[in-house]
């Protein structure tokens, strides 16, 4: 949460400076408001936490194991991230971003696990792979638009998928994979400072019950960005995003509950 912090202490202030130069009555052209075009690819740094447990109809319920620590899965790793946007006129937009988080682990365990129809006795060496990406999708209007700041609404979804597996010496193995599409509304904002820097913020969230998903989503992302040149730029942001998802497929239940916490840096292009 420190991140989240610090991220929307720089809004804060950012928006101080925003509101003095239109004191001034200089109104900046920045391109991130101006392009229709826009695109980021950077490294996102998170803290992440996961548990998760999966269900047998033979055996009952799963344990519930934290994978970082259960399974010795690393718990900050520099991960992929990818941003676009596209505008439609003067007040619709369209964005997209993406970023895969993929993980092994080898552990003794210290307890028996059951994992689906698999049981891990105590003592036993267990080696995993959990490999996860979410993919948000977003159509989005600004009821607020302005040359220099919009806020507006979106729905959209985050499409997120897991591939789970676990696998003993001479035990066998159990694997699982789940694409879940999450339905979300969001809110964002963007504004800019000068005609280099300009500071944007959106928030996702949802809650369902739906055919085989039941759970709940959050997500926050904050960006500062300065575009020296006409055409390409520089970036830092925060991005979060928690998840905690029941989902049934192939008669078993797959339960997990997910935090991803950190700052994101990239580069940017727009035309």
């Amino acid at each position: 949460m420190r991140y989240l912090g610090g991220a929307l202490v720089g809004m804060v202030l950012a928006t101080a400076m925003g509101a003095a130069l239109a004191e001034t009555g200089e109104i900046p052209l920045n391109p991130a408001l101006r392009d229709r075009f826009y695109f980021g690819l950077g490294a996102f740094y998170p803290r992440t936490t996961t548990e998760v447990q999966l269900d047998s109809t033979q055996l009952g319920a799963g344990t519930n194991v934290t994978a970082e620590d259960s399974l010795g899965m690393d718990g900050r790793k520099a991960v992929p991230n990818a941003i676009a946007r596209i505008r439609f006129g003067e007040r619709w937009r369209f964005e997209a971003e993406w970023f895969q988080l993929n993980r092994d682990g080898v552990r003794t365990i210290n307890r028996d696990i059951q994992f689906g129809d698999q049981v891990f006795p105590v003592n036993s060496q267990v080696s995993s792979s959990f490999d996860f990406y979410d993919l948000r999708l977003s159509a989005g209007y600004s009821f607020f638009k302005r040359p220099d700041k919009e806020l507006g609404v979106g729905f959209g979804l985050h499409v997120a998928s897991y591939d789970i597996r676990l696998a003993g010496n001479a035990l066998g193995s159990q694997q699982e994979d789940v694409l879940a599409p999450l339905p979300v509304i969001s809110v964002y904002g963007q504004f800019a400072l000068t005609d280099q820097w300009a500071v944007g913020g959106r928030l996702d969230r949802f809650s369902l019950n739906y055919d085989k998903f039941e759970g709940s989503l959050s997500s926050l992302g904050l960006d500062l960005t300065y575009q020296p040149f006409r055409n390409f730029g520089l970036g830092i942001g925060y991005r979060s995003l928690f998840i905690r998802m029941s989902a049934e497929q192939d008669a078993r239940a797959l339960k997990f509950k997910q935090t991803f916490e950190g700052p994101l840096l990239f580069v940017t292009a727009s035309f």
